[in-house]
């Protein structure tokens, strides 16, 4: 049991730390109720509730939100749009967020594997300075998809 004031006052009976409360005209609040005995604090509810909201909001403005960004190609992709390709997808990275890089395929483009696992590789090539590859290239149906995670920089990170 905490008085207002930081003051440990020991373990004591729930009726009279009830009673300390209202002599103090404050709430007995139970802040760790999982510690064996329950750990309790004398104090105003309504400000320990405001502070809690407070604390809360901080949070969530400290929190990033890391978004997928997805880039397709197909395996004829031609060099001109391989390269605009490219370019989004450093973008993405530089943004610092995630992004997920799709050959599909269409019709019989599905025997040549191959072609879109070369492509996909090349992907990794010219960003090998920026990313690092999260998840390899995977093939599910008619699609090859592969995750690429910036990579932080340690003079940024300094």
């Amino acid at each position: 049991m905490v008085a207002e004031d930081g003051e440990q006052l020991g373990i004591l009976d729930t009726r009279e730390a009830l009673e300390r409360a209202h002599e103090a005209g404050l709430d007995l609040v139970e802040v760790a109720p999982n510690a064996e005995p329950p750990v309790c604090k004398i104090m105003d509810y309504g400000k320990f509730k405001y502070q809690q909201q407070k604390k809360q909001q901080e949070a969530k403005k400290r929190q990033t939100v890391i978004l997928i960004k997805e880039i397709k190609v197909r395996p004829k992709t031609d060099e001109h749009d391989y390269q605009t390709k490219l370019k989004h997808i450093r973008r993405f990275l530089a943004a610092g967020d995630r992004c997920k890089v799709t050959v599909f395929f269409r019709g019989r483009e599905i025997v040549h594997k191959d072609r879109g696992l070369i492509m996909l590789d090349r992907v990794i090539a010219d960003t090998d300075d920026i990313a690092k590859v999260e998840q390899a290239p995977l093939a599910e149906g008619r699609t090859m998809f592969m995750l690429l995670t910036p990579v932080v920089k340690k003079e940024a990170a300094k």
